[in-house]
Parts: C-alpha cells; sequence; structure tokens
C-alpha cells in the first residue's frame, strides 16, 4: 500500500508534475482540508518567469462549513527540496514541510497568516487507479484514511484522534489532462468501519476516454470499469453516473456546488498558461449500491464528506 506513494519524477526532468495530497473531513464536522505537495518541472526550476510556477510548492485549502474556502501557497527553489530514492522509504521535504508514507507537516507563512501542521494517517484499503507509463498515473495510497494530529491557523487550533476521515492520494503526468472529473467520498459505516467510493474519468490520447470507479466495502474492493454519464456540469459542480462491472451496479450522484466550491488555477507543464480548477472538498454524495452478492440494495449518503473536482469539457 505505501509503495503507492514512491516517487516517480527525477529532478532532471524538464516537464513533468507529481503532487501528493490530502483531503479529509474534519470530524466535529466544521469543515474539511485540503494539502497539497507539489513538485512541478524540477529539471527547467519550474517555469521561469511565470507567476505561481515555482518547482516546488505546498498548497493548503481550508474548507470552512458554509463559508468560502481560503487557500495559502508557498513556493520553494528546487535547490531546497529533498526526495527519496526509488528504492528507499518515500519522504518529499521542503523546508520545515514534509511528508511520508503515513504522516506530514508543514508550516506556512502568507498574506501574513500561519498555518502549520502535524499529521499521522492510517488506513485499510489502497489501490491504482490508472497508471499509462509516462503518460502519467493516478494511485490512492489511503482510500479509507483515518488522520490524526493537529492543525493550527493564525489562533485556531483543530487537534484529535480521530482529527478527520478522507483520502490520501497520489498522481503524476507529463501533463496535465485536457479534461478530468474526479471524486472520493466517504461513508462511516455501524461497525466503526469506512466504506470508501472512488471514481476517475478524463481525457487519453486519439481521442479515448478513461472511466473507472472502485468502491471499498465491508473489507473488500469492487472495480467497475464502465462509468456511463447522464450529467457532468463544471459549472454547478454536478456529477451524475451510473458505474458497472460483474460484480453489480452503483447509481451516484455527486454536487459539489455551493458556498464551498473552489475554483484555482494550475500552471501548465510547458509553461504556455495556465488553466482552471473546480474543487469542492465538502461535496454531497449519494450512491444506490447494487452487490449481485447481497440480498438488496443499499444508498449511501454523506452530506459532506465527499469532494469533486472538474476541469475542461468534452463531449461524451
Amino acid at each position: 500500500m505505501t509503495s503507492l506513494n514512491r516517487a516517480y519524477t527525477r529532478l532532471s526532468m524538464r516537464r513533468r508534475y507529481e503532487s501528493w495530497f490530502l483531503r479529509f473531513g474534519v470530524a466535529d464536522n466544521s469543515g474539511a482540508w485540503w494539502l497539497r505537495y507539489l513538485l512541478a518541472n524540477p529539471g527547467r526550476k519550474g517555469c521561469p518567469g511565470v507567476p505561481g510556477a515555482a518547482p516546488v510548492q505546498v498548497w493548503a485549502t481550508w474548507f470552512p462549513r458554509g463559508g468560502q474556502p481560503e487557500t495559502f501557497i508557498q513556493e520553494f527553489p528546487v535547490e531546497a527540496l529533498q526526495v527519496s530514492e526509488r528504492g528507499g522509504p518515500f519522504f518529499l521535504e521542503a523546508g520545515p514541510n514534509r511528508i511520508e508514507d503515513e504522516s506530514c507537516r508543514g508550516a506556512l507563512e502568507v498574506r501574513g497568516r500561519r498555518l502549520s501542521w502535524d499529521l499521522r494517517y492510517r488506513s485499510n484499503f489502497g489501490t491504482t487507479l490508472s497508471h499509462k507509463g509516462w503518460i502519467g498515473f493516478s494511485r490512492t495510497p489511503h482510500s479509507d484514511a483515518v488522520f490524526a494530529g493537529e492543525i493550527q491557523l493564525d489562533d485556531r487550533v483543530f487537534r484529535g484522534d480521530p482529527l478527520g476521515f478522507g483520502v490520501q492520494g497520489h498522481n503524476c503526468g507529463f501533463r496535465h489532462r485536457h479534461f478530468w472529473t474526479w471524486a472520493h467520498a466517504c461513508f462511516p459505516q455501524s461497525d466503526g468501519r469506512l466504506s470508501t467510493f472512488e471514481a476517475l474519468v478524463y481525457e487519453m490520447p486519439l481521442g479515448l476516454v478513461f472511466r473507472k470507479a472502485i468502491l471499498w466495502h465491508e473489507g473488500r474492493s469492487y472495480v467497475f470499469g464502465k462509468v456511463r454519464e447522464s450529467c457532468r456540469d463544471p459549472k454547478a459542480m454536478r456529477w451524475v453516473f451510473v458505474a458497472t462491472s460483474t460484480a453489480g451496479s452503483i447509481e451516484a450522484e455527486i454536487d459539489g456546488g455551493g458556498p464551498s466550491l473552489h475554483r484555482l488555477p494550475y500552471v501548465k507543464t510547458d509553461c504556455s498558461g495556465t488553466f482552471e480548477v473546480s474543487n469542492n472538498s465538502l461535496a454531497r454524495a449519494r450512491l444506490k449500491v447494487r452487490l449481485k452478492k447481497a440480498a438488496r440494495a443499499e444508498e449511501f449518503v454523506t452530506e459532506r464528506g465527499s469532494v469533486l473536482e472538474m476541469t475542461g469539457d468534452y463531449r461524451r
């Protein structure tokens, strides 16, 4: 599971992005956190002269319940970076910011604000959603992650064990896809375990489209290779689809609208400009799950335990 975090990018690579991210809803339902450690074009030292295009960046976004999200980004030169060798235990470090297989820490000072965190996370399930060689991959080292530790934003402290529930992911690519839609949702069960659902659709070369969804439930994973969308609305941030396989089917509705919707620019790896990515880490998710081994359909609902991310547009 933990090897899914292993770094792919060599520091000599001139065109490449790689990110390690965490999304979790705070256990007291006050909001959600999105943390991102980004490595981009290290061989050319980012995109010189392009604002917001440093080769090493650490992002943090606070999604307060009922309020507007706020993002903090701090940039670092490639000389400040330390990253593990491919054969050793994973770590990536820049200044006081570090991420490992099962922990991370950070300290940012942005716009006169101070933010720091020291977190640990554990899970029972990790998976690779997509692996297309040099084109890129999308991995989920911790799908049903339980987070513990502390985050401090100015004078406000979030502390707990558990602190929250969510996902730790890892993705990489030669370039960003022209469009993608991704969602992850956590559903606490009566026995104390987490069930999770993750779905990913994105553009591939030659006009192809990658589609996949994975359900983790009652200690078992179910892979759905067919995803048929009936609604993908980037403006309203709504995604409705049916995922099917020999194991059964899932009807999914993810709603990422409302005040928690956040739009941020991402820098293209060819340094030609930016594009907008929409993210709501307090999205609502509803699933109707019909597994052939089950006697009846189950419905999973979470009001704020999901994340929905979209960029670009396409014709199905």
